[in-house]
């Protein structure tokens, strides 16, 4: 299957940034915080960037909220659950239907400690909670009441007995399932968008290739990353029954983007009042996606794309001397060593051990013990650098080279972020923020230790060596950033100085980057200088390779009517600079990162899926989908298209407009593709989805052989 499919990076970078953002997995400034962060690409929903943004900081902790009501609820701790409901959604509490269940999987965890105290609160649980909720819950409550009592009978290790589905632990995910899906719909804290465009995307992708009997070529990543179960979800009230009957297109849309059926759909939308939109997170929040999985592809991809810092992960541990009175648990605690540190490259581990002093009010301890922390550094590499044979590039002064990068690109360095990972969730969820040591000591050893070359046992990093990762993608980033400004000189200048055999092997993108060399100096007036970088360089190349002789004739003509504004909006140097990134890391070794893959092959899964329904996704906007796939103009056609306007400016026309920017068809389909519309009548389309519970594409493939005729095609299936 071909999985090639064009992205927009940038607006990739976009929804990535915004993730990280949102769930504070990198470092904010001082003046920073989650509140202040870039807010999330507005939905439907949204009325305005201001009430996203200043949602932003409460949704996440509402998230962390969430994720602790249900780990208490997976491991059984109702009661622990049930008072967090109570701190931060007691409206929740008021449905009796959630009160019953909750109630219900109490008594059974009172009995599974096996003791004789466990049971007499059993007891006690009934008559005080379980009873009078089963009263009024839900019809069928009274009936489950009386038969989760058989607990008190049949042994918890009898497997055939009534109620082993009661002492299941799967009953504990199940609950605290379902709490996940009512809470996150009460809180509004829905995932940040990308998570949920990921989710989307990579289970259409599964869908096709199952479907069309193709093997994916990104299975090895959807399957560790999407996971089969999902959340139960929450069932509407019953006063919900009563709503308005729901357009059949918004039901058939939401069944069929996340696999419900009929009737769970026309659920869903009653819990969300009749909301498509809400409906359809509320659905697409349920399948779970393995978050260190997820938090992996996103920080290689944010390391790759300059987004955080490439360095070094370390994990520290804090152990306490045991003889010293006190109590001090150990804990361990993930820190990102800045390139700036030297840190051996051998690829070996290295342990570092500094001590500190770590004392607490809270903490019950006679003296002040001396805590180790040892530090685990483990070189980190996206990319294979067996890869990349070292005989073929220049062995030069790196350091030099770094430092050219460094002269250029400095404030674009300064703009990448640590990453931090999930440090938050780890001391909210635990209950106790760093009781060993605090962060602020870690930072303070850091700050304070000498890590570098004087450290014993750690040697200096030597400036010609061209395998340190660190360096390599300092190179391709300082490369890719000075060739989206357009120093298309400065660029092939030190391409050339890392390796001068590159564009022998890369004529176009020579070509491209003497196309913008070549745009800027007709910007400027500089006709001859134009002209010599033409007869020098880009003449040399379209003479050796055909297929650029059409781009350098449209060059050309671009002398006949020069526009400073024009041109500076129709080079597409993104498209550039990520084609150099790409080419040039590879040469070095570094790989792309595996969600670039991902993404590849979900977007072009995306565009087929669509193409078989002949219709245009509802809910590609919402995910951001449209902007992924809005693409600029590859540098060898934007000179056509100024050459083309240029044209059409000296003829004095006004109807030709310039634009740098380019986009696939809405719904994924091709200028000459036949719309459904032309085959059958879109309410036939629908009446066959309903009435045969049929995916659109089967739909209208019947009623195509049935000459769009519903009826007939439902007569024949039932005859």
């Amino acid at each position: 299957m071909d999985d090639a499919a064009p992205v927009n990076w940038e607006a990739l970078d976009a929804l990535v940034i915004d993730f990280a953002t949102s769930e504070n997995l990198i470092e904010q400034q001082p003046q920073e915080s989650l509140a202040d962060s870039p807010a999330s690409p507005l939905s439907p929903l949204s009325p305005s960037s201001s009430s996203v943004s200043s949602s932003s900081s409460s949704s996440y902790h509402s998230r962390l909220i969430i994720r602790q009501i249900r780990r208490c609820l997976a491991a059984g701790d109702i009661d622990a659950g049930i008072e967090l409901l109570r701190a931060h959604a007691p409206s929740v509490l008021d449905d009796h239907r959630v009160l019953f269940r909750l109630q219900k999987q109490k008594f059974i965890e009172l009995l599974r400690k096996g003791t004789e105290e466990g049971r007499d609160a059993a007891i006690a649980c009934i008559r005080t909670a379980l009873a009078p909720c089963a009263l009024d819950a839900y019809p069928e409550a009274y009936e489950e009441f009386k038969h989760v009592l058989l607990a008190f009978i049949y042994d918890i290790h009898d497997q055939s007995s009534p109620v082993a589905n009661e002492w299941s632990e799967k009953k504990r995910s199940e609950i605290a399932g379902l709490m996940t899906s009512v809470l996150r719909a009460h809180l509004q804290a829905y995932d940040p968008v990308f998570a949920m465009t990921l989710r989307y995307l990579t289970s259409i992708h599964k869908t096709f290739c199952f479907r069309q009997g193709t093997t994916s070529p990104i299975s090895d990543l959807t399957e560790r990353l999407l996971m089969e179960e999902r959340d139960p979800p929450a069932v509407p009230q019953e006063s919900f029954y009563e709503a308005p009957p729901f357009d059949e297109v918004d039901i058939q849309a939401l069944a069929h983007a996340v696999e419900l059926t009929r009737q769970g759909a026309v659920d869903s939308l009653r819990y969300a009042k009749g909301d498509l939109f809400q409906a359809f997170q509320n659905e697409l929040c349920r399948t779970k996606l393995d978050v260190p999985v997820l938090d992996e592809l996103v920080r290689e991809y944010c390391v790759y794309r300059g987004i955080v810092r490439s360095g070094f992960v370390a994990s520290a541990e804090c152990k306490v001397n045991q003889s010293e009175p006190g109590r001090l648990p150990s804990q361990n605690y993930s820190l990102e060593v800045d390139q700036t540190t030297s840190i051996p490259s051998d690829g070996e581990n290295s342990v570092i051990t500094m001590h500190l002093d770590v004392s607490s009010e809270n903490d019950v301890v006679n003296s002040r013990p001396e805590t180790d922390i040892e530090m685990r550094y483990a070189s980190e590499s996206t990319g294979n650098c067996e890869d990349c044979s070292t005989s073929e590039i220049q062995q030069l002064d790196i350091s030099k080279l770094l430092q050219r990068n460094r002269n250029y690109t400095s404030g674009e360095r300064s703009k990448r972020k640590r990453w931090r990972g999930r440090q938050d969730e780890q001391e909210y969820l635990s209950g106790v923020a760093y009781s060993a040591c605090s962060k602020q000591d870690l930072d303070a050893v850091i700050a304070r230790a000498d890590i570098g070359g004087e450290h014993q046992g750690i040697e200096k990093q030597s400036t010609e060596d061209l395998n340190n990762m660190d360096d390599r993608y300092e190179i391709v980033l300082g490369i890719k950033d000075l060739a989206a400004r357009g120093m298309a000189t400065e660029v092939v200048e030190q391409v050339n100085a890392l390796d001068p055999n590159f564009f022998s092997q890369n004529h176009a993108l020579l070509f491209q980057l003497k196309q913008v060399e070549f745009l800027k100096l007709v910007s400027a007036g500089d006709q001859s200088g134009a002209l010599k970088v033409a007869c020098s360089h880009m003449g040399p190349l379209a003479a050796n390779d055909p297929s650029l002789l059409k781009p350098l004739k449209e060059t050309l003509v671009v002398l006949l009517r020069p526009h400073e504004e024009m041109l500076g909006k129709g080079l597409p140097l993104n498209a550039l600079a990520n084609s150099l990134q790409v080419a040039i890391g590879k040469r070095l070794g570094i790989e792309e990162p595996q969600l670039m893959r991902l993404m590849r092959a979900a977007i072009h899964t995306h565009n087929e899926w669509f193409k078989l329904q002949m219709c245009k996704d509802r809910f590609e906007g919402l995910m951001r989908i449209d902007s992924l796939k809005e693409l600029e103009t590859p540098l060898l056609s934007a000179c056509s298209m100024l050459s083309s306007s240029a044209d059409s400016s000296t003829q004095g026309s006004s109807q030709v407009t310039t634009s740098s920017s380019a986009r696939l068809p809405e719904d994924g389909t091709s200028p000459a593709q036949v719309s459904s519309g032309e085959v059958c009548d879109e309410s036939a389309i629908l009446k066959v989805m309903e009435f045969l519970a049929l995916p659109r594409a089967d739909a209208i493939h019947l009623l195509a052989q049935y000459n769009g005729n519903a009826e007939t095609v439902i007569q024949q299936i039932f005859a």
